[in-house]
């Protein structure tokens, strides 16, 4: 059961804290409110996507203790949009609300070294790793394990920052020197390079009582590092696609998961699927279940930390296409004109709201759905293209 705080306050919906105020805060708020709840919104930074949803929005972020403590008196029950949160944060904040992920849960992903660890002893099948302190070290994973390999900073790394790929060791000292901040130092590991023909990804929700929907095997196709598109369902054969639904329950299960989580994997050329990520929190990859599944990945997470029973994560469509519109310039938010793409008939767009235009940054996303893959994938492709930012 939830804390009652109806003794304390005049009657009002139940309100879902939220740890983060971009884009992914402002589609689970969309959930939170069709479901009759209010959200609270706490963010580095004035006027986000998800704040300006609110009048319970604070822009000076969980660093701000004052702030941080407004925000978890104004919550019923807390969730994150992401996972970069001090876990001293978490833990201050278990101690006066629940809290979903678990702390723990976040501690076992935050960094990508121990993450790989747990999946480890879980049995769960990876590519070799090293935590790597000195440059030397770096140098003898090369030698050990073969060039091409990823150098990463094992937190903190998102959408390819954070990532290089080392081709020789002529390579090593430049990316090296490029993620270590004189004032803020950067743990580094790295991963043997997958030789592989997919990458898939599978959203799973998982409830207090364990109870979990598993939604389809996507396949993700991505650009400079960044997810760019996401075919439902996955272009693989169904044994394939059982064995990364299979490999997705462990993961959840191995971190003791409460909320909605992406796991993504590579299919081997030999057609082995390995772990590769897992984000404690919606997904980029599940973004196009608003529009092809029962329930999406946001209400199910909703869903999840209130312990309540999880919606169908079956496609209510034979096939889903979704693009992610990235920035083009350095400039205002507002799209240049959405005109020539709204004329996709079979295409839903998702504006983020973002103030600030940058090259590369997620400024939206489309959906299209229809009765194949080709199909949506054309009219998904002419729609992203469409696009002016």
């Amino acid at each position: 059961m939830l804390p009652s705080l109806y003794a304390e306050y005049e009657p009002r919906p139940l309100i879902i804290g939220i740890l983060g105020g971009g884009q992914l805060a402002k589609m689970l708020s969309q959930e939170v409110y069709k479901m009759g709840m209010s959200t609270a919104i706490i963010e580095h930074g004035e006027y986000s996507p998800a704040g300006m949803m609110t009048s319970l929005s604070w822009g000076t972020g969980w660093n701000d203790r004052d702030a941080l403590d407004a925000f978890i008196e104004a919550s019923d029950i807390i969730t994150l949009e992401n996972e970069f949160i001090a876990p001293e944060i978490l833990e201050y904040i278990s101690t006066k609300r629940p809290v979903f992920p678990l702390p723990e849960t976040i501690s076992l992903v935050q960094d990508k070294f121990t993450q790989k660890e747990t999946m480890q002893k879980a049995g769960i099948a990876i590519t070799p790793f090293m935590a790597c302190h000195t440059i030397a070290d770096v140098h003898a994973f090369g030698e050990q394990y073969g060039y091409p390999f990823v150098m990463k900073t094992r937190t903190l790394g998102y959408d390819g920052y954070g990532n290089a790929t080392i081709r020789s060791a002529s390579e090593i000292e430049a990316s090296w020197n490029r993620f270590q901040d004189p004032e803020a130092p950067r743990e580094i590991m790295c991963e043997a390079f997958v030789q592989f023909t997919k990458e898939l990804a599978v959203m799973v929700a998982r409830n207090r009582r364990g109870e979990m929907a598993v939604y389809p095997c996507v396949e993700t196709i991505q650009e400079n590092h960044i997810c760019r598109y996401v075919l439902a369902p996955a272009r693989v054969e169904d044994a394939i696609a059982e064995k990364a639904n299979i490999m997705a329950k462990q993961c959840i299960e191995a971190i003791h998961g409460i909320g909605v989580f992406g796991i993504e994997m590579f299919l081997t050329n030999t057609g082995e699927v390995l772990f590769n990520e897992i984000a404690p929190r919606p997904h980029n990859s599940g973004h196009y279940t608003i529009e092809a599944c029962y329930a999406s990945q946001f209400e199910n997470g909703i869903r999840a930390i209130l312990n309540l029973p999880l919606g169908s994560p079956e496609m209510k469509v034979p096939a889903s296409v979704m693009v992610n519109l990235l920035g083009t310039r350095n400039g205002p938010g507002m799209p240049d004109s959405p005109v020539d793409t709204l004329k996709h008939s079979h295409t839903t767009i998702h504006l983020y709201g973002k103030k600030e235009c940058r090259k590369g940054r997620k400024m939206g996303h489309l959906t299209t759905c229809g009765p194949t893959l080709e199909e949506a994938a054309k009219e998904a492709y002419s729609a992203a293209s469409s696009w002016i930012w």
